[in-house]
This record gives structure tokens, sequence and C-alpha cells, in this order.
């Protein structure tokens, strides 16, 4: 059975849902990337126009980085 175009109960497809990973990054995250751009040393990493996948990007990056400095160093 084929479904009619204009049939009012015919199955749609779900809504795209998007993530907003191009919106500006939110408060939470300039805050937290400016804390630990200056943590680890790197100021520049923080820039007042990134998005919030960017913002993401380099708050994991510098958290790495935090974790790697925290770490004993490695003897052979």
């Amino acid at each position: 059975m084929r479904e009619n175009a204009n049939d009012p109960n015919r199955r749609r497809p779900p809504p795209v849902l998007t993530t907003g990973a191009d919106d500006a990054m939110t408060p939470a995250q300039a805050t937290e990337l400016k804390r630990l751009a200056l943590d680890a040393f790197e100021p520049d990493a923080f820039q007042q126009h990134l998005t919030k996948s960017e913002a993401a990007q380099r708050i994991a990056a510098l958290k790495a980085k935090l974790k790697l400095l925290d770490e004993p160093p490695h003897t052979l």
C-alpha cells in the first residue's frame, strides 16, 4: 500500500536535532577555558569568540596537558 503524501496520518521522519556546536561558547566554558589556559601557561589558548565545539576541544587538550604535568617524571 502506498502512502499518500497529503495524508495527515502518514509517518513523518523524526525532526533533526542540532547540537549547537556552531553556537558561541557558553559562559561556563569561557570561565573554565580561561582558568585552564592560565594554569597551563598558555594564555593564548583562550579566545573570546570560540564556538562550543572549539572551546570543548581546547578544554580537553588543556586538561590532558595539566594531567601530564601533574604526573611524576618518567625515568629509564
